[in-house]
């Protein structure tokens, strides 16, 4: 296989939750490539220290969660600047707490951040690459995807469903020149994880827990990425890509 297949030269790439964490990486791994980088948050701040940090990026502030928000700010951006031919479904967050006293309020928005975003971003940016019948969609998944743990139930749902509806994005969208795949990161080493890394016990536990015996840096999913949103991935459709040192495969 030519390595030319992993040239992203000349195509835009809109990854959203990119201020920091696993999307501002996967934004520096994407423009190494060759990539054209369009960062996405609410925060308008955090997003230029993000851009200026990159150097040589567009923003795009918007709310994922936001239906018509998201429909204006991708279609005003595919009008004025151009297409977006990758588009990488990053933002999400976290809420721990035993599921018998889990907030109604926060259940809806863990469900908001992490799946109905997802949805929206996915159609807003599908609606344009089914005219041009080319494009990648990257979906951000989770070990929990496949497994669960106490104190996220409502993460772990929302995880798996995003697997689920890439399966579905897939289904439709492939015979349109669609790849739609996810990434299912095992732990790794960001600002969402801090209380886990800061945790001598369960630090402990995940290293013995994980065939690879630590947590992963967030560069190494970089090349999952790249694949993923390259010329190489052309026939891999609907697929998980699980990088997380072994974690779902042992017992």
């Amino acid at each position: 296989m030519s390595i030319s297949f992993f040239d992203l030269t000349g195509r835009r790439a809109l990854i959203t939750g990119s201020s920091q964490g696993i999307g501002f990486s996967l934004a520096k791994g994407l423009q190494a490539a060759g990539a054209e980088v369009v960062l996405n948050g609410r925060d308008a701040s955090k997003l230029s220290a993000a851009a200026e940090e990159l150097g040589g990026v567009e923003t795009l502030v918007f709310d994922v969660t936001d239906h018509a928000a998201v429909r204006t700010a991708v279609d005003r951006f595919e009008e004025d600047t151009g297409p977006i031919d990758i588009l990488v479904n990053n933002a999400g967050m976290q809420h721990r707490a035993p599921l018998e006293d889990f907030p109604p309020e926060m259940f809806q928005k863990v469900l908001q951040t992490n799946l109905t975003s997802i949805f929206n971003v996915g159609q807003a940016v599908a609606r344009h690459m089914l005219g041009r019948r080319q494009g990648k969609i990257i979906n951000i998944a989770s070990v929990q995807t496949a497994l669960a743990r106490p104190n996220i139930s409502p993460y772990t749902a929302t995880k798996g469903a995003v697997g689920n509806l890439t399966k579905g994005m897939a289904t439709e969208w492939a015979r349109h020149g669609l790849q739609c795949n996810a990434i299912a990161p095992g732990y790794f080493d960001t600002p969402l994880n801090a209380a886990l890394v800061n945790d001598a016990e369960f630090s402990t536990w995940l290293e013995k827990r994980t065939p690879a015996g630590r947590w992963g840096q967030l560069d190494e999913l970089t090349g999952a990425c790249i694949f993923l949103a390259s010329g190489a991935s052309s026939f891999v459709n609907g697929h998980v890509l699980y990088v997380d040192g072994g974690i779902t495969v042992s017992l």
